[in-house]
C-alpha cells in the first residue's frame, strides 16, 4: 500500500509546514516559517522559493490567480510572478506575539486558518475562517497550536488538531454555510514531547496524520481506527499532501533538529487524497 519514502532534492527547512497540491500548476507548494519563505515544487523538478518578511504558516492557490498565504499578520494574496504581498484580513493585530500557522480551503473555498502564541502558551490561539469576500470570523477560541484542517469526502465532517490536546477532533460541517459544531475527539495521539500536527484526507475517508517528535504518519479509517503506520526518517513530521497527476504521492515535510530534519519527503500510496482546493475569494 506504501511505497518507499524518499527524500526530495530541495533546501532543508528550518520548520517545514503547510504542503498544499496546486493541481492547476501542477506544482506542490509548503513553508518555512520561521525562514519567512514559501516553496514550489514543480512537476518537472524546477523549485522556486519567496521571501515573506514575516513568518507563514500556510499556502494555498487562488482561484483567481495567485496564492494566499496564512501569516504573522493575518491573510495574505501573493503575486509568484513578483512575490509582491498585499493583506487580505488582518488576524489578531491586537495580539503582537500570536501568529498564524496551518490552514486549508474547503470545497466552496473559504480559507480556514489558526493561530498560536509564539512562545506556544496553551490557549492563546484560535481557529478562524476567511470568506470569499475578505471577512474573517472566529469560530474556536482558546488553541494551544492550531494545526492540521481537513474535510470527509462528503464534506460532511470536518477535522482539526489542536497540538496541544494530543488529539484529532471531529465537527459536524454545513458544507453550504461553512458552519461546524458538535465538537468530539475523533483520535487520541502522542504524550510529552510527541503530539499530533498537520493531516490530509484520502478519498475513502481516511485521516493521515503527521506526527510531531515521533517520526511517523499515521492513518485512521474513518471510524477512527488506526489502519497503518508510515515510518519517517526525521523526527518531527509536521503535515502531509496528496499531490502529483493523480494525486496518490504523499509529500510529508519535516523540521529540524536531527537526522533529515527539514527536508521534504514522498511516498506511493495506493488511495487517492481528496484535491486541494482553492481560496475562491
Amino acid at each position: 500500500m506504501i511505497g518507499d519514502v524518499t527524500e526530495l532534492a530541495v533546501p532543508r527547512a528550518s520548520l517545514g509546514e503547510g504542503p498544499c497540491w496546486d493541481a492547476k500548476a501542477g506544482a506542490l507548494y509548503w513553508t518555512d516559517i520561521p525562514a519567512h519563505r514559501v516553496h514550489r515544487l514543480t512537476g518537472d523538478g524546477t523549485h522556486t522559493d519567496w521571501d515573506t518578511g514575516q513568518p507563514v504558516g500556510a499556502v494555498v492557490p487562488r482561484a483567481g490567480g495567485g496564492l494566499v498565504l496564512a501569516a504573522r499578520d493575518g491573510f495574505l494574496a501573493m503575486d509568484p510572478g513578483t512575490g509582491s504581498l498585499r493583506m487580505l484580513a488582518a488576524v489578531e493585530p491586537d495580539i503582537p506575539g500570536n501568529r498564524m500557522n496551518d490552514g486549508a480551503c474547503d470545497r466552496a473555498g473559504r480559507f480556514f486558518a489558526g493561530t498560536m502564541a509564539c512562545d506556544e502558551s496553551p490557549g492563546a490561539g484560535a481557529l478562524y475562517l476567511l470568506a470569499a469576500d475578505h471577512q474573517v470570523t472566529r469560530l474556536v477560541a482558546g488553541v494551544g497550536i492550531s494545526n492540521g484542517i481537513g474535510w470527509s469526502p462528503d464534506d460532511r465532517r470536518m477535522y482539526y488538531i489542536d497540538s496541544l490536546t494530543y488529539r484529532v477532533d471531529l465537527f459536524d460541517y454545513e458544507p453550504g454555510t461553512g458552519a461546524i459544531g458538535n465538537r468530539r475527539m475523533f483520535a487520541s495521539l502522542g504524550a510529552g514531547e510527541v503530539m499530533p500536527d498537520g493531516l490530509a484526507v484520502d478519498s475513502e475517508g481516511s485521516v493521515w496524520v503527521a506526527l510531531w517528535g515521533g517520526s511517523e504518519i499515521r492513518c485512521y479509517a474513518p471510524d477512527g481506527g488506526l489502519t497503518l503506520s508510515v515510518d519517517i526518517p526525521a523526527a518531527n513530521v509536521t503535515s502531509c499532501a496528496f499531490g502529483g497527476p493523480d494525486l496518490r504521492t504523499l509529500y510529508i515535510t519535516t523540521a529540524g533538529p536531527g537526522r533529515s530534519g527539514g527536508a521534504l519527503f514522498a511516498c506511493q500510496v495506493a488511495v487517492a487524497g481528496l484535491p486541494a482546493n482553492p481560496y475562491r475569494g
